[in-house]
């Protein structure tokens, strides 16, 4: 399996934020609530996903428009007042197979409203319909929607599988060298390894409410098609990382993907990339859109949206 070449250079910025606990009981009580929502749900895969995702609300204050031109479909998701020339490019999760930019409004616009900077969340083409490299594709096809339209500073945000392709998306951007660069980078709970390198999936001792080793299995044989699990365009875990803009990496400590997480962000500072990670204990896959239900979902992206301002105005 290739490896990328990195020179000695500082571990990342690591924060390890505990919970209450009152808040580990919220967290238990939410968990009961995912397993009565999966055992009862009825309808499609997809439109179970979307029902779930869509359970996070819509803040108040943000405005949704769909976006279908030039071959870009999605939401524009808005402020009432936003800073001139700056957006958010998100990129969803559900394993490249499930979720929509309509289902992620409610989450994205989590983001819009703590941040003041409008987003783009888009539809990509799904699996298996769709295999790599269509999803890396289309979301260069937003970045260049978003610069044609006068977007001068942009970052890049996504969750799972979406925080997956939006560290591809980053290092395809550092590689190209011209117009726009990207001036950050947040990721929840990215799916940064295909090739299922981290003891984390196969780890007993970790009780992940929401996705399994198996399901992530399915999704990534789904999603590959004929290119290798470890080709940088699906697990950036083994890309060239070097040039990245500043990153933020927030995960929890009860889900299969930690590894993806903790690896990324050491290889990345390895490689010289300002790379700040917060590991969340005891908290679950994505946790951070359950700002409806944990007091850690809301203190998650508060502090994602101060890491991104600070991001905007340094750039």
């Amino acid at each position: 399996m290739p490896q990328p070449e990195f020179r000695d250079d500082p571990r990342p910025a690591t924060t390890v934020i505990d919970i209450s606990p009152e808040e580990r009981e919220r967290e238990r009580a939410l968990r009961d609530r995912f397993a009565q929502f999966w055992s009862t749900a009825s309808g499609t895969p997809r439109e179970v996903y979307d029902a779930f995702i869509g359970a996070s609300p819509l803040a108040d204050g943000v405005s949704f428009d769909a976006v279908d031109a030039d071959g870009v479909r999605g939401w524009w998701v808005s402020p009432a007042q936003a800073g001139p020339r700056q957006a958010i490019l998100f990129l969803h999760g559900g394993g490249y197979g499930l979720g929509s930019a309509k289902a992620y409004r409610g989450f994205v616009s989590q983001i819009v409203s703590r941040t003041g900077i409008p987003a783009l969340v888009i539809d990509y083409p799904l699996a298996p319909e769709a295999t790599l490299p269509a999803a890396p594709t289309a979301a260069l096809a937003a970045w260049r929607w978003l610069v044609a339209r006068g977007f001068g500073r942009i970052a890049v945000v996504g969750d799972s599988a979406g925080g997956g392709l939006t560290l591809v998306t980053l290092a395809q951007l550092t590689r190209l060298a011209q117009g726009t660069a990207p001036v950050a980078g947040v990721v929840f709970s990215p799916w940064a390894d295909l090739a299922f390198t981290g003891a984390s999936m196969t780890d007993r001792s970790i009780e992940d409410p929401l996705i399994s080793h198996d399901y992530l299995r399915d999704s990534a044989r789904n999603y590959l098609g004929t290119a290798a699990a470890s080709d940088p365009l699906a697990s950036p875990l083994f890309g060239d990382l070097r040039g990245l803009p500043p990153l933020l990496i927030q995960v929890g400590t009860d889900e299969r993907l930690l590894d993806d997480s903790l690896h990324y962000a050491d290889r990345a500072a390895r490689a010289g990339v300002p790379v700040t990670l917060e590991v969340w204990q005891g908290m679950h896959h994505v946790f951070q859109l359950d700002v409806a239900h944990l007091d850690s979902s809301r203190a998650a992206l508060d502090r994602a949206a101060r890491f991104l301002r600070d991001a905007f105005h340094s750039a």
